[in-house]
């Protein structure tokens, strides 16, 4: 009797030890989870991605950019390698003290076009050389490969065009045509671009956007939208969404759809197309409360010399449809589509 006695309380004893080491160990790992994500990824990881959960497929004939180990090595392939660097780090060559020349704010162009120009859905480059030369209606001329570039370092940049002719302008052409070797010529592939997201029935709220924002957003761009920069370079960890250093008033992702269909698929960070963290609505407030604050501005005079081409969420007047530029920066903008297809069809009479 004893001995069975003796053979139970160890059993128990064990049991108990196992126990207070598998409570420690979660303990220490939930720990190190709220330390490295915070609180808020952690809970969010939790319940978006259950144990049950089937893994996201990716959408198939999604394009996929070449492998840069298949870059030529040759003059070319320098070009290119070239190229990629200054997309990658562009502050550190053209910035404010850039070792080239200094022509923009200090953003690098992959904080808007993501991964170097790689990214599916996160306004990647794979078109540019299957789409380009084009018709523009912005500009309402045929715009080269070199004039696109330009719109992006005067607008996103906010800083001043490189020439045409310059190494760096031939390196950067070069690397988005390798980009694009494999689409078809007049071809745009899925992937390319960002999402389009569905309209909202009511205005977009700045309000509820800056909610959203100080929820999910400020760990990496601050709460004044400051950004973070990489620790001893001139380049942005997370870029600047507003004030001085941020993109001005004629970069497209001051359009409202633009910017949501941006983050819907990208932001916060670790987001993707497949596994997105927001909803389409909290995708569209956020992006009205970070297009609300102050940037620099842009001399878009000259921008869509025909007004009806415009699209609905461009929020700079004159307009031939009749509503304003609240409507048209916010929403709703389905009323403003009806409208536009009743002038058509008055037009065609």
């Amino acid at each position: 009797m004893d001995r069975q006695l003796n053979h139970k309380l160890f059993i128990r004893a064990v049991n108990l030890f196992v126990l207070l080491v598998m409570l420690l160990v979660g303990f220490i790992c939930a720990i190190m989870g709220i330390t490295v994500y915070g609180p808020e990824r952690v809970m969010a990881r939790l319940s978006e991605r259950p144990e049950t959960q089937t893994p996201p497929q990716p959408v198939p004939d999604v394009w996929v950019a070449p492998d840069t180990s298949a870059i030529p090595n040759d003059e070319e392939g320098e070009r290119i390698r070239y190229g990629r660097k200054l997309i990658a780090n562009t502050a550190e060559y053209l910035g404010p003290e850039g070792k080239v020349m200094p022509i923009s704010n200090g953003m690098n162009c992959q904080n808007c076009h993501l991964e170097a120009g790689t990214k599916p859905y996160g306004n990647n480059y794979s078109a540019v050389a299957s789409t380009y030369p084009k018709f523009r209606a912005r500009s309402g001329t045929i715009e080269s490969i070199e004039k696109r570039v330009n719109d992006c370092f005067e607008r996103s940049l906010n800083g001043k065009p490189l020439p045409d002719d310059s190494p760096e302008m031939k390196a950067i052409v070069a690397y988005m045509k390798w980009l694009g070797k494999d689409v078809p010529k007049g071809e745009t592939p899925k992937g390319a671009g960002l999402v389009e997201l569905t309209y909202l029935d009511v205005p977009a709220d700045p309000v509820k956007g800056k909610m959203l924002y100080e929820e999910k957003c400020i760990v990496c761009h601050g709460r004044n939208g400051e950004g973070v920069k990489h620790t001893g370079t001139t380049g942005w960890l997370y870029p600047p969404l507003w004030g001085e250093q941020s993109y001005n008033t004629g970069a497209g992702l001051y359009r409202l759809s633009r910017f949501a269909g941006y983050i819907k698929a990208n932001m916060p960070l670790g987001a993707t197309y497949l596994e997105p963290q927001l909803t389409d609505e909290e995708a569209w407030h956020i992006a009205a409360y970070v297009n609300s604050m102050p940037r620099p501005g842009k001399d878009i005079s000259k921008d869509w010399p025909d007004i009806t081409q415009k699209p609905v969420d461009h929020p700079f007047g004159p307009y031939a449809d009749g509503f304003d530029e609240q409507q048209h920066k916010y929403g709703p903008f389905k009323p403003i589509i009806e409208q536009r297809k009743k002038l058509s069809a008055l037009v065609k009479k």
